[in-house]
């Protein structure tokens, strides 16, 4: 891709300002339609060192709002972030609706630079370039603009401008011995950055090469590109994904349905107790090892309300050293959350590796309550199955141990414990007119867990169904699991 571009292109002042003026203003007045239309916009600046980005970031954002934007230099990953999936940090940055974040270097060093200075394995790197590709396919069908620049020159003018940089005093600093490894080697990074340009160039995230040996031309198509891009978007409203880049399914497990479930099995006291305990000491101990081996676990509780999730979380989780583990509720999304992706929530609350995270109802919500209650399109819930299990298979590719628990019931159980609620004044506090509105969609809601259970039961991320007619029972079945998926890993 990089051959192609024409270094030859130059403008001088006063064809920058004809040119720029208008659209320099139209940028403004779009920046305001954005915000009303809610559609949020990602504008990526990479490059070679010294093309400029800095200074081409520095131009575009004196004609916006600054209230509506928030530009993020990107660095590589500290000590912190390394700790997390790869994508984390770039997750937790995308903008909300109807405002805008420019990144000054993003995603991309990760699978570029990194190849020759960290020794990334070719394989990791285009697995986690797969892993870009979804993550902007996933953002544009949500409704988010991604604008990528790649600013190009020639090793003979990027040795020029170091040069030049070097003569002065006071901006020698700039130039870093990194900087004059990356030039004097500049044929290998050319090499590299032409693959990683190629194998991510998308239909709903294009890159825009841009010859950067001349600021004033490079500096006039950005704006170009940026505004046709932004008036595009509000105009068409919709990213629709061509058949090539659907991604394949996921091989998934057979499960059965709710209603094939026996719902008899019972536990007696004292061999609750005695298997409590000894089951508690087995996790306690390999708490300790998935710390020391830096493993992280997410256990995800979706189940029929009344279902004993609250206590089956609490027997679990108190097995364990508190300074290791996270209890996340998850509620109805708050504004700034609707405002954002409705997997932004999930990656903020990940854990460290070596670190536990409790989702008491989790992104599944999106198929269930969702679906049923009209709070995303038809299309949105549909989409979502992939969706998620592409969400749960970057956590695997992290390394992380993930066990989604469904905790069933039947109707008649779930009716005697509402009305035990109900009657019981230390325990109504549980009870809602919501929980009775929801029991009236008792079969709709079977329905739509009987699919999300049929169509996100991973090989790498199964369901495991747990029968919680008795609680007890379930709380040991719970324990168990979890411990048998950290035996099995280690």
């Amino acid at each position: 891709m990089l051959d192609n571009i024409d270094f030859s292109r130059r403008m001088t002042d006063i064809e920058y300002r004809l040119e720029t003026h208008e659209v320099r203003g139209e940028l403004a007045s779009l920046q305001h339609r954005m915000k009303e239309q809610k559609l949020p916009v990602i504008v990526l600046f990479e490059g070679w060192d010294s093309s400029g980005k800095g200074s081409m970031i520095a131009n575009m954002i004196q004609t916006l709002d600054p209230r509506f934007f928030k530009v993020y230099n990107t660095k590589e990953p500290t000590p912190e972030e390394q700790r997390y999936p790869f994508l984390w940090r770039h997750w937790c940055r995308i903008p909300e609706r109807g405002k805008m974040a420019i990144f000054d270097e993003s995603w991309y060093p990760e699978v570029s630079r990194a190849r020759i200075e960290q020794d990334l394995p070719v394989e990791e790197a285009y697995s986690r370039m797969d892993s870009i590709n979804t993550f902007e396919r996933q953002l544009s069908q949500d409704g988010y603009l991604i604008i990528k620049f790649f600013l190009h020159i020639s090793a003979k003018e990027q040795s020029k401008r170091h040069a030049k940089l070097m003569g002065n005093k006071n901006t020698k600093w700039r130039v870093t011995e990194r900087d004059k490894f990356r030039n004097k080697h500049y044929k290998t990074y050319y090499r590299m950055y032409d693959e990683m340009l190629e194998k991510t160039n998308t239909v709903f995230a294009p890159w825009h090469i841009i010859s950067a040996m001349e600021r004033r031309s490079a500096m006039n198509e950005i704006y170009q590109i940026i505004v046709d891009s932004i008036r595009r978007a509000l105009d068409e409203k919709k990213v629709i994904i061509p058949s090539e880049y659907q991604v394949h399914p996921f091989r998934l497990i057979k499960q059965p349905k709710l209603a094939d479930i026996p719902l008899y099995r019972r536990i007696e006291d004292d061999t609750y107790h005695t298997t409590l305990k000894k089951e508690h000491r087995k996790l306690s101990k390999l708490h300790n090892i998935i710390y020391r081996e830096r493993i992280p676990i997410i256990i995800a509780y979706e189940g029929w309300d009344a279902a004993g999730k609250g206590g089956n979380i609490k027997r679990l989780t108190s097995a364990l050293d508190p300074r290791g583990y996270e209890v996340v509720p998850i509620a109805s999304p708050t504004p700034i959350e609707k405002a954002h992706h409705y997997l932004w929530r999930f990656w903020q609350n990940l854990p460290k590796d070596g670190h536990v995270t409790v989702f008491d109802r989790t992104w599944y919500g999106r198929v269930m309550v969702e679906r049923l209650e009209g709070f995303c399109t038809e299309d949105e819930w549909k989409r979502a199955y992939q969706e998620l299990n592409e969400f749960e298979y970057e956590l695997q590719k992290w390394g992380a141990i993930l066990i989604k628990f469904w905790l069933h019931i039947d109707s008649d159980e779930q009716l005697r414990r509402f009305t035990e609620r109900q009657n019981t004044p230390e325990k109504q506090w549980k009870i809602t007119e919501e929980d009775w509105r929801n029991r009236e969609k008792w079969d709709l809601y079977e329905t739509a867990v009987n699919d999300m259970i049929r169509l996100t039961s991973t090989e790498y991320a199964p369901w495991t169904i747990i029968e919680s007619q008795d609680k007890k029972f379930g709380r040991i079945k719970a324990i168990q699991t979890l411990n048998d998926a950290i035996e099995a890993h280690i």
